[in-house]
């Protein structure tokens, strides 16, 4: 009789793997609000061969605004010919340029005679205001063109510059082309640049804003983000919650691939994982008195969706349910060491953030106390020069009563590249 029925069919194995740590063995009984920090880590699935690549959907775009002319546009228009140079045969390339109106340079297209494409990104000239809506709305159009669910679609957006009010519609067009899986990355050079609305441009499809200090910079950063959009496994992971009484996230950070705050919205883009790179988010949660009731507490629930060009599309959901111990004394387990590294450079870049958000509220005195704080962690962590760009701010908001753009930049920035030091050291 089995024999006669049909073969039972197995659910697909998932694409990755992943694994969650907590700060804390167990939660107590209080009176107040606690927090349990949780690192959760996600990777491919170990195979036998090492998976193929989707093709890249990519848009470069770039501001050719009169701050960019001379050197920052040279530079940027060779690290484009490069990408053009280093495309795969089956990769869609575009290059949109914009200043307070968009140009379409090279149309999305197989890009198979280089020294022609070439030529054209060398012929950009500078002129003009910043007008971010117009390039990105021309290259979001040329990615959804030959948009494809096997393919990566991403527009990588270089500029020197703030916009001239019109953040909030870029911001819906972000959100808007990552409901179509179009992911954005930005690229600020120099100090003008408005590194707040770049990140949640960015984060709208999970990925980061990356600052760009001096020009000579340019070419290798934006060749270093193509090569990492070549090696993308899952171009998106999608984090939907069930709202739990008494629970809540109060912070969300990614570690890697790339540093940077994870926006909390109904549904959490987490970002991507790379072939040779784990996704790590660090969680902070916020647990009221009156949900540590029982001997057991669930601290987060609900679905992972990945975003897979290679397996076309989004892939099933991947149900998640954590859960934490609860009793009337704390366990005296020691925290695992990767979430206590994890831990040591998140406060630091907590701190810069904090003392920014000070300053901006003109508590010069208390942004100047974090400011010191965090310039002494650095000096304990052997980051000598970030210290002391940490203690040169301090005097500056103590002296002058404002954080220096250029050097709020690099604190910023430089506590976010501390996370792929700790990637490093846990290869």
């Amino acid at each position: 009789y089995d024999a006669t029925l049909p073969a039972e069919e197995k659910a697909p194995a998932s694409p990755i793997t992943w694994n969650v740590q907590y700060s804390r063995p167990n939660l107590v009984r209080l009176t107040e609000p606690q927090l349990i920090y949780v690192l959760f880590e996600a990777e491919p699935q170990q195979a036998a061969e090492k998976p193929s690549t989707p093709p890249l959907n990519l848009c470069l775009l770039l501001d050719r605004s009169t701050s960019m002319a001379g050197e920052k546009l040279d530079l940027a228009k060779a690290a484009a010919s490069e990408i053009a140079r280093n495309l795969r045969p089956d990769d869609i390339f575009s290059v949109v340029a914009f200043a307070d109106r968009a140009e379409i340079v090279v149309p999305a297209s197989f890009q198979a005679d280089r020294a022609k494409l070439t030529g054209r990104i060398q012929s950009l000239q500078a002129g003009g205001g910043t007008e971010i809506y117009q390039g990105l709305a021309a290259g979001i159009e040329e990615l959804q063109r030959t948009a494809d669910p096997g393919r990566i679609s991403h527009l990588i957006l270089l500029t020197d510059g703030h916009t001239y009010g019109d953040e909030q519609n870029c911001l819906k067009l972000a959100e808007e082309a990552s409901r179509q899986n179009i992911g954005i990355s930005g690229f600020g050079i120099g100090s003008e640049w408005n590194d707040i609305f770049l990140d949640a441009l960015a984060g709208k499809s999970g990925n980061s804003s990356t600052y760009i200090a001096k020009p000579q910079q340019i070419q290798r950063l934006l060749v270093h983000k193509f090569e990492a959009l070549t090696s993308t496994y899952v171009e998106d992971v999608l984090l939907e919650l069930k709202q739990l009484d008494g629970v809540s996230i109060s912070y969300a950070f990614r570690l890697q691939p790339q540093g940077g705050p994870v926006a909390l919205e109904d549904e959490l883009h987490l970002g991507p994982i790379l072939q040779d790179t784990k996704l790590e988010i660090l969680l902070e949660l916020l647990i009221e008195a009156s949900a540590v009731k029982g001997k057991l507490l669930t601290l987060l629930e609900g679905t992972l969706r990945l975003v897979m060009p290679a397996r076309q599309g989004v892939q099933l959901p991947i149900r998640i349910k954590l859960e934490r111990e609860v009793a009337d004394v704390p366990r005296d387990d020691p925290p695992p060491t990767a979430i206590l590294d994890a831990l040591s450079r998140f406060t630091l870049y907590r701190l810069q953030e904090r003392a920014r958000q000070e300053a901006d509220a003109q508590e010069y005195e208390a942004a100047t106390r974090h400011l010191k704080s965090l310039a002494a962690l650095l000096l304990t962590q052997g980051e000598k020069d970030l210290a002391k760009t940490a203690l040169l701010e301090a005097e500056q908001t103590q002296r002058m009563q404002t954080l220096s753009k250029e050097g709020g930049k690099q604190i910023k920035y430089g506590t976010r590249a501390l996370f792929g030091v700790l990637a490093e050291k846990h290869q």
